[in-house]
């Protein structure tokens, strides 16, 4: 019988995380990883056929799991803008919980080698994209913004504000302060009050 593997994919990523947040993506390689957990570094290629699969899986895990809650926030309360708020403060309180995972984010796909990816990683990561934008187009229709001005006040709201209140702390390497999901939640709801264009 087989013995079972030493290493699961989890504890290789964890560490292929933790190398991305302190060095970025050129930190993280088939040996670093294999290193930094202690396995031989050919054991790396059973489960990944080479960095630009590591690379990908890293991502897609990090992001997948940050848009799991994302979605559940803007599905949370049938007042539209409620749901919006709480993506808000999601956007912050994830990044506040997860600070290495945030930190990775930081980088972007392309950073991770994207123009390299398989086309199931692609594919999974325009997938999840499209959902997010369903989404937010799902949202602004509910509060009748339909406008190409509305939906990019909502991706503002939801999106690029929330991600600025983390970056700017992270790029520092400082904690994010206790306020910060209230100061994304009042700009959000600040955006969401404006008349939409078809007002």
């Amino acid at each position: 019988m087989a013995r079972p593997p030493r290493f699961d994919t989890d504890q290789i990523l964890d560490a292929a995380v933790r190398l991305a947040a302190s060095g970025g993506p050129g930190g993280v390689s088939m040996s670093a990883v294999a290193q930094a957990i202690g396995a031989p570094s050919g054991s790396m290629y059973h489960r990944f056929a080479g960095r630009s699969a590591l690379l990908a899986e890293v991502w897609l895990r990090t992001v997948e799991r940050f848009q799991e809650g994302y979605f559940a926030c803007l599905h949370s309360d049938p007042d539209a803008r409620l749901a919006a708020r709480a993506a808000a403060r999601h956007v912050v309180g994830w990044s506040r919980a997860h600070p290495e995972e945030a930190a990775l984010l930081l980088h972007g796909p392309w950073e991770f080698g994207r123009a390299d990816w398989s086309e199931e990683h692609t594919g999974r990561a325009d997938s999840g994209n499209r959902r997010v934008y369903s989404a937010l187009h799902t949202l602004a229709a509910s509060l009748g913004a339909t406008e190409p001005r509305d939906l990019d006040r909502i991706t503002l709201a939801l999106v690029d504000l929330p991600l600025s209140v983390v970056r700017r702390h992270l790029r520092a390497g400082e904690p994010l302060p206790p306020h910060a999901e209230d100061l994304a939640e009042e700009s959000a709801a600040a955006l969401l009050a404006a008349p939409t264009a078809t007002a």
